[in-house]
């Protein structure tokens, strides 16, 4: 089970991008992600008039950090770490300071 997963609410905790919030939109593999929003880079592309594609100067979202990154408790208003626990024999996700599951 991983601590983050797919349309998660993150917050950046570190980087240019500090304080950001948004959400995970795909996992690369353990340790990067790419987030909605956020780490956003000019990607330049060529046209192909074939494929219908304009050519130009393309905005966005690289991967980012998995370490950069907490999960946003919209209860406690900021980024907590992950945990788990089990609960009636599953496994489920928790904030780590209060407890709280992250999937409730």
């Amino acid at each position: 089970m991983a601590k983050l997963k797919r349309d998660d609410e993150v917050i950046v905790i570190a980087g240019k991008d500090k304080g950001k919030r948004g959400t995970v939109r795909r996992i690369i593999d353990r340790d990067r992600v790419v987030v909605s929003g956020v780490n956003m880079i000019k990607k330049h592309t060529k046209p192909n008039p074939q494929a219908g594609v304009a050519g130009g100067i393309v905005e966005q979202e690289a991967p980012i950090q998995v370490s950069n990154l907490a999960v946003y408790n919209a209860k406690a208003g900021k980024g907590e770490r992950v945990g788990y626990r089990v609960e009636d024999g599953t496994k489920v996700r928790v904030f780590k300071p209060s407890g709280d599951l992250v999937d409730a």
